[in-house]
Order: C-alpha cells, then structure tokens, then sequence
C-alpha cells in the first residue's frame, strides 16, 4: 500500500478512542504506561507488494504473521492496481485480512515492520517499489493517534484499491467511532467510478492467474483427462502409453489446463480405492511435467480425498478440484490450506452415490447454491485458505435436475454477485452431460458436441473463467466466438 512515511519515534504519547458513540472513553498507550495488555482485539491490515512473485510475497508475509502469534482469520481477494504518486513502477498486487491479536497498536506495528525486515524490504524512494507492505488498517472499534500510527489509516477513504478488499471483509464496519452510521461500504460507494480492479487468483507458479473481475478476460479451457476404466464419456481412452500424444492435442487445440480425474464421480459408479486412485494419477502428473511443451499447462487434479490432493500437488499438480467442496474429507481444506494451493469449491450434495436425490430446493435454486456455496467457502477460509485461492464451481449435473441444470447456466450472473460470493473466479462444467443427451435426443456421450457448445457459449455469457470440456478444439473455438460477443475480444 502506498504510505506516509514512518517517523519511527518511540515514547510519543498517543490517543486511543474506544467505543462507538461520542461520549467514548479515552485512554492512554504512553510508553510506560502500566495500563493492563488489552485482550484479543480484530484488525485489519493491507498487503501490497510490486516487485518478485508478489502474490507469493503476500502469502509469506500472511504466515509470517501466523507464525508471531496475529492470527489470520479471513483474507480479501487479491487485486492488481495501478501505483500510485511514483507512476514509473511495475503494477501493484494489493489486499486486506482480517487478524486477531493481543498486541497493543503500537506493538502491532512493531511486529509488522519486523516482518518486513525479515522479508528483505528495502525502501529506496518513499512510495516507490517494495516486495511487501503491511499496514494497520482499523483496530477493533478505536480511533488512534500517534507520531508513528493513525488508526483508521488516513489513506482508506480515498484509496479504491484499500476499500474494494476492505469491503470484501468488513463491509459493515464504521471507520470511525464518532459516525458509527458510516460505514466502509458507504465509502466505497462514493468513490468516482473508475476503471475496474483486476482480482487475481493463482493458479500455478509460472504465474498463471485468473481474472474473474475483468470484463474483457479470456474463458480459459480446461481439457478433461479420465484416467479411469469407468468414465461415463471417455472411460480408458487415455491410458498412459498415449498420454503425451493427448497432452499435446490439448495444447495445440487451446487447452491452458488440464484436469486429471483417477476415479469417476457419475452416479452409481463404484468409488476407487486411494492407491488405485493414485496409481492412475501421479505417473500422468510426471509424464506431463517431463513435456517441454507443457511446462506452461496448469494441472488439476479433479479428488475429494486430501492423501490423494497432497500427493499429487507434491509431484507437481497446481490445483484441487473437489467436487464436494472439502465436505468428503474433513482434511482436505486444511491440507490444502497448509500446502498454500488454489481449490475449486463445487456445489454439490451428499455423494455421487446419493446426489440424485437430493435435488429440492424449496427456497429456491440460485439462493441455495449461493448459500450452500457460501458456506463452503467459509469452511474453507476457517482451515486457512486464503479467499484469493478459491474457485467456485455450480455443479452443473450434481444434485441438480435437467431443468435446474438450464436455470444455472441461464443465471450464472445472478451467482457471481450473489453477496458473499462476489470476485471469485468460476469454473463452469456441463460438457456431455445427461441433461444435453436428454434434451437433443443424443444418447450417445461422444456425440454430444453441439449440445455442449451451447452450454459453454451461455458459461461465458454468464460469465464463467473456466469451461471444462471433453472436445478440445471445438470448445476452444466456441470459447473465441462467445469471447468476441460479450467480451469484445477478437
């Protein structure tokens, strides 16, 4: 974040302001004071970085605060700005989360800064480059003056790339205790209306990103690689002796990623053991990552069990796909969490086994998916996945019937800004499904090509980030098409 300058005077007498009214308590944090250590207090703190791998930055600095004791809580999503002040300088990404501590502000200051040393900042020109910035937002519900700190920080009423991530964790919080009707989202209403702020979420150490927020982004596709015997669409075609053949095919035909499946998720189909599930997997992770071609490809590997994603992710896959969104393996989210990877949150309900009937919605499709989504990504946030690590996927043939299959697709808008859910990226998978054989009498799943691009081209108009498809280069061409339309990229 771009800031003043610290003074880095110690001693100063300062002011702190507590409570939400006027008539507000007053009371010291003057060096020396014997008042008793406040008790567990929220606050919220920026995160920028322009230089080196600046999401990896953030994420360091967010364990290094883990590690002395400011509990991350919840995190915003990541956002690349424009610098501001000094303009010749490479692009910020900026955040905000959400901790909780025991430290006095001051001291919390302290800690940040030491975190800072101990990354290596080094701070050539105020406001200019910098791999980490960490500043104090808001603590607890107090106003704080001093010669090193003011408290709430003097830039966030002005600052859309402070707010947007502040209002994604706090927007119902007052910035000051004496207009406690004001509140951070009022501010960020009032803000002019600029250029949209590009969210970015991770996807691979090549610095592959999504950009769910960009209005002219470009539908990425995902080629499905079953490995299994089983696969309702394309069982046992891809055995490991043509793998690089396949790999191949996909990259000429556009795919970006490739998603990796050991065991089929269809209903009625007999669930793979662990190790047969690995068996399939991890050769195909290896010969992928041996391919020259394909050292750009993101793999993801589509399993609900957490032994399985943390082998996988250690011989070189990207991402989760996790059809039951962590619900399967109470592991997986913190496995994931600790092995700082990106997951996909699909809806889903019960088992493979069960989903099919469970496919009342009494309040309504779109509201319970959002919620039942919102719920998981909660989960997800509360074993330590930081938000900007999360993709969401409706689940287009889970728990769903034909007709709610055709209402997702048609309102995929309408789940994007659903409240709590909003600049997350997702992932849109209706590729040869029962419900397109239904409708264009093609019973053959192969066969269900044209069906199929139908729905990807209403994905992109709902505005998906990633299309998951068995046919490659028709998709590919679809996605182009749809892109040039309501994208206007051609």
């Amino acid at each position: 974040m771009n800031r003043a300058p610290r003074a880095g005077i110690k001693g100063v007498p300062s002011r702190v302001t507590t409570g939400q009214g006027m008539g507000s308590a007053v009371r010291s944090y003057a060096c020396g004071c014997q008042a008793a250590r406040p008790t567990k207090k929220t606050a919220y703190i920026a995160l920028g970085s322009n230089l080196g791998d600046r999401v990896a930055e953030i994420e360091k600095a967010c364990h290094l605060m883990d590690k002395r004791g400011i509990r991350v809580m919840r995190t915003s999503s990541l956002y690349e700005t424009e610098p501001m002040y000094v303009k010749e300088q490479d692009r910020f990404v900026n955040g905000a989360c959400q901790v909780e501590t025991d430290l006095t502000p001051l001291e919390l200051l302290d800690q940040l800064q030491a975190i800072e040393n101990e990354m290596g900042r080094h701070k050539v020109i105020d406001k200019g480059p910098r791999n980490i910035d960490l500043d104090v937002l808001l603590y607890g519900d107090e106003s704080f003056t001093h010669e090193r700190l003011n408290i709430p920080h003097i830039g966030i009423r002005e600052r859309e790339f402070v707010l947007r991530p502040l209002a994604e964790i706090a927007a119902s919080k007052s910035l000051e205790p004496s207009r406690p009707w004001k509140l951070i989202q009022d501010y960020l209403n009032e803000l002019p209306r600029g250029e949209t702020l590009s969210s970015l979420t991770p996807l691979s150490p090549s610095s592959h990103t999504l950009t769910p927020t960009l209005p002219r982004k470009t539908t990425q596709v995902m080629a499905i690689l079953n490995l299994t015997p089983d696969s309702f669409s394309d069982g046992g075609l891809h055995d490991p002796q043509s793998l690089v053949e396949t790999v191949r095919g996909f990259i000429r035909d556009g795919a970006s990623m490739v998603d990796i499946g050991g065991q089929s998720t269809a209903p009625n189909r007999p669930q793979a053991s662990a190790e047969e599930e690995l068996a399939r997997i991890l050769p195909s992770i290896e010969v992928i990552r041996s391919m020259p071609e394909a050292r750009d490809i993101v793999i993801s590997i589509d399993t609900y069990r957490a032994s399985v994603a943390e082998k996988a992710l250690a011989v070189g896959a990207d991402i989760i796909n996790d059809v039951s969104a962590g619900a399967l393996d109470p592991e997986m989210l913190p496995t994931v969490a600790r092995l700082g990877k990106t997951i996909c949150l699909m809806h889903m309900r019960g088992t493979p086994e069960t989903m099919n009937k469970l496919t009342s919605y009494p309040d309504g499709l779109i509201p319970t998916v959002a919620s039942e989504l919102a719920a998981r990504v909660a989960a997800a946030e509360a074993a330590g996945i930081r938000r900007w690590r999360i993709i969401l996927d409706p689940g287009v043939g889970f728990a769903k019937t034909m007709e709610q299959n055709l209402e997702i697709l048609r309102r995929m808008e309408d789940l994007r800004h659903w409240p709590g859910l909003e600049n997350l990226p997702w992932l849109v998978g209706a590729s040869r499904k029962k419900f397109i054989g239904r409708i264009t009498g093609v019973d053959k799943p192969s066969e269900r090509t044209w069906g199929t691009a139908a729905t990807v081209a209403a994905a992109v108009q709902g505005g998906a980030d990633v299309v998951r498809v068995h046919d490659v280069p028709e998709m590919t061409a679809v996605t182009k098409m749809a892109d040039a339309i309501w994208r206007r990229l051609s």
